[in-house]
């Protein structure tokens, strides 16, 4: 019966792996893709005002990197959203970690 809850506890163990991981890679992935989704969004709104979507593309590319210049630039911001990102990466680590407890316990 020891072995049946020490293979329970690791797979548990491996789930809460697998959940930390992915939300650590849709946080890091979010990053990249706001700006791309804002790109494309005023690619299709300036399609929508007449601009054709090469020029509207060259008038978008632009103007998300200047929001993303403002982003950069303002104080603590960045190193705030890097900062949660690693916190995840982190409390993931830890609770891994404490099925290792939990694991030894049951093997005894």
């Amino acid at each position: 019966m020891k072995k049946v809850n020490v293979a329970l506890v690791r797979l548990l163990q491996f789930v809460v792996f697998v959940l930390f991981t992915f939300i650590v890679i849709t946080y890091f992935g979010a990053l990249v893709l706001v700006p791309l989704d804002a790109i494309a969004l005023l690619i299709k709104l300036l399609g929508v005002v007449g601009i054709h979507g090469f020029i509207g593309a060259l008038i978008a590319i632009p103007a998300v990197a200047y929001l993303s210049l403002i982003v950069y630039k303002t104080p603590g911001l960045c190193k705030m959203i890097i900062d949660t990102g690693v916190d995840l990466v982190k409390t993931g680590k830890a609770r891994v970690e404490a099925f290792n407890e939990i694991a030894t316990e049951v093997k005894a």
